[in-house]
Parts: C-alpha cells; structure tokens; sequence
C-alpha cells in the first residue's frame, strides 16, 4: 500500500519554501474534507442496513465496525484541526519569516505528514472492513429472507 507522502523529493519539507509548504497542506486538508465526507457516508451506510439486520452475529459485527470507524472518524477530525493550525502557522511564517523556529516547524510538518499516512491507511483498512462486513451481512440476510419466503 502506498503511503501518503506527495513530495516529490525525499529531502522536500527542507528544501521546499513557506509557499511550497502551504500548498502541499492545503492539498492534505483537502484530502481530509473528502475523507470526512466519505466517513459520513459509510456512517449512514452502516445505519441504513442496521435496521434491517435479524442476525444478533451481523448486528455484533456492525456493533464492532461501528465503533472502529468512530474511532477513525476521531481521528480524521483531530487532523484536521491540527491541519487547520498549521496552515494558519504558515501563513504567519509566509507573512513574517521570523515568527517560528524554522527547523522546528519543518519537524512538526513532518509529524503531520506521518500522521496523514497513518490516517490514511487506517481509513482504508476500515472502509475495506466496511465494504466486506456489509456485503457479507446483505448476502446472509438475503438468504434467510429467501428461505423465510418459501417456507410461507
């Protein structure tokens, strides 16, 4: 799986210049809007078929999968906050160069930067857990409604 590093050099977050940092994370805080969105879809994905499940197993599962996309969900927005932070940090760096200690601040991106790919790939695990569980659970419950409808 490919992580979530968009530079295009290993040594970019010191090379690149305030500007360069500004729109690498903006293109982040971007990606994590989608995400966000993406993460209410699979939320109401995941209430929609609830109502529908007879199984106490299925409904275990969701029980389960629910709770790890809360905790992805969790995750998502505390980036986005720390995002948000940071490109208002750049901004005053773009305005006075002198504001932060550079050297730390290119740290800090850094950590942003791994915990964006740490996110990121959380978030598919999740969603292909999602996908799965959900297709898994729509077939069993089809065929206990097929079997129940030839019964009558």
């Amino acid at each position: 799986m490919s992580n979530f590093r968009n530079r295009p050099a290993d040594n970019y977050i010191n090379e690149a210049n305030w500007q360069q940092l500004y729109l690498l994370t903006k293109h982040w805080k971007s990606d994590l809007l989608f995400y966000k969105d993406d993460l209410r879809f699979l939320h109401r994905l995941i209430k929609k078929y609830l109502l529908w499940i007879s199984k106490k197993e299925n409904v275990d599962l969701v029980k389960e999968i629910e709770i790890s996309l809360l905790i992805v969900d969790k995750q998502c927005t505390g980036l986005l906050e720390k995002t948000t932070s940071h490109l208002h940090h750049l901004t005053e760096l773009i305005e006075n160069p002198f504001a932060y200690d550079s050297h730390k601040f290119r740290s800090e991106h850094t950590a942003l930067e791994d915990s964006l790919a740490h996110f990121v790939k959380d978030f598919r695990k999740n969603r292909k857990e999602i996908f799965s569980i959900t297709e898994y659970i729509i077939d069993g419950e089809q065929l206990v409604k097929q079997f129940t409808n030839l019964a009558d």
